[in-house]
């Protein structure tokens, strides 16, 4: 009998709430459960068992997951369920040949157009990733992590471009959250942040965008390792 999800809340939630459509809390938390791999790769998701769980109809539930589908992050199997996706290496790789190309031109661009208000922000944000990192939450050092990527992409006052990285990010989020248990990411990762404030701060677009570069391909670091140690994982 295929296991059935059951979702961990994390400290600082308090269950479904009446201020928040259900659908979309019930979605945050199957995300992050995703995410932090509570739900591994090829698990099957029991509408009926979330129900359940959250207290609810399936309605909700379903809707989470047709969100969830939209994002990639499960597949509905038609005659046999819906299972969270398994890691595709060719996904991966795209999204992150995209980002580097929309995140290269946004921190060029904020060196040339770089204000008080952005730096403070991002040094306000890594401030808290090592706060994270010092308290072994990867899944909260990730979220910061998105917030960092988002910021810098709203200040270049161009609003598809966050949305386009959002869109993409889906892809390597689970990944990457997985590669924050390996041995010095946490540090490698605050660095890298550090080095392309730093960049910005310069104000030189080529040190910008260097720095960005590095910081996006470390994931091929992680793709030598993962596959290899979680082959179950990958289609």
């Amino acid at each position: 009998m295929a296991k059935q999800p059951l979702i961990t809340l994390r400290p600082d939630a308090k269950g479904l709430s009446f201020d928040r459509p259900t659908a979309i809390q019930i979605f945050g938390f199957v995300r992050d459960a995703i995410i932090s791999m509570d739900l591994l790769p090829g698990q099957m998701i029991s509408e009926t068992s979330l129900a359940n769980q959250f207290g609810v109809s399936r309605t909700p539930v379903r809707e989470a997951l047709i969100q969830l589908a939209n994002i990639g992050f499960v597949e509905v199997l038609p005659q046999r369920g819906t299972y969270v996706t398994k890691f595709s290496m060719d996904k991966i790789l795209e999204a992150r040949f995209i980002r580097e190309a929309i995140e290269v031109s946004v921190v060029s661009y904020l060196a040339e157009h770089a204000t008080n208000e952005i730096i403070v922000e991002a040094e306000r944000i890594i401030a808290e990733q090592k706060i994270a990192a010092e308290n072994n939450d990867p899944l909260a050092f990730q979220k910061l992590d998105d917030n960092f990527h988002q910021t810098l992409a709203n200040h270049t006052q161009y609003a598809r471009v966050a949305q386009l990285i959002e869109a993409e990010k889906a892809h390597m989020d689970r990944v990457r959250c997985l590669s924050l248990q390996e041995q010095d990411q946490f540090k490698r990762v605050l660095a890298q942040h550090t080095a392309i404030i730093k960049a910005i701060k310069s104000g030189v677009p080529d040190k910008a965008a260097k720095a960005m570069s590095i910081h996006l391909k470390d994931v091929y670091n992680v793709l030598k390792v993962i596959p290899q140690e979680h082959p179950e994982y990958f289609v």
